[in-house]
């Protein structure tokens, strides 16, 4: 059934095009919806409350741009309006943000897959994971996650140095890349090698889950 024909099924709310919408992009979908949750069940839970919106709100699609990415956005916001409910997630999010960190954008081994990447950040406190997942993976500005998580522009920045920071480290403590080694002159840290940076390989993980349906779980 091509994309269109699911489209129109689901304007007449025709059950059968409405589950093979879900089918063809419910995998994907909670592979999304895992990054932000805490567990597997808040993540089905998530994609289930992402999927009713995407169901409800399917006339307000004007074919303008991907299908996909308009599911996509639907759920990630759902995704955080459920982070949104949870007091923890609202304390941890609202902090003081800091201007003194040191981040290094160093270097990953091509050979890491996509999976060792996410579930280390999974293991970074909510609030950081948050932003690090809106802005390195979903692309979403600073300006435009300080409106979906209700702090300021500078705290968004700073949550996402902080990310970095301890992603870093996680990344070290597991042997996934090598602890930085200082260079000659003393003014930039690099690993040994110049491989693909955390960065980089966190929008091939976003590469990946929009093109291939690859999920972490």
């Amino acid at each position: 059934m091509t994309e269109d024909a699911i489209l129109q099924g689901c304007l007449q709310n025709d059950a059968s095009c409405q589950r093979e919408l879900y089918t063809r992009y419910s995998p994907k979908m909670l592979a999304v919806c895992y990054r932000f949750a805490h567990n597997r069940e808040d993540a089905e839970d998530m994609l289930q409350e992402g999927f009713i919106k995407v169901f409800s709100q399917i006339h307000t699609f004007r074919n303008q741009g991907a299908f996909e990415g308009w599911i996509r956005r639907i759920v990630v916001h759902t995704c955080i309006n459920h982070l949104k409910k949870n007091k923890r997630f609202n304390e941890s999010v609202d902090i003081i943000h800091a201007t003194s960190i040191q981040v290094r954008e160093e270097s990953v081994p091509s050979i890491v897959q996509a999976k060792q990447i996410v579930e280390c950040i999974r293991l970074l406190p909510m609030g950081y994971r948050t932003v690090l997942n809106l802005y390195a993976i979903e692309g979403y500005s600073h300006k435009e996650i300080s409106d979906m998580l209700d702090i300021e522009e500078s705290t968004s920045r700073s949550q996402y140095t902080r990310a970095k920071q301890m992603l870093e480290e996680v990344l070290i403590k597991k042997r996934i890349i090598m602890k930085p080694t200082e260079k000659p002159t003393g003014s930039v840290l690099l690993l040994e090698d110049n491989r693909p940076s955390v960065f980089d390989l966190m929008k091939t993980t976003r590469t990946n889950t929009n093109t291939n349906g690859t999920q972490f779980l």
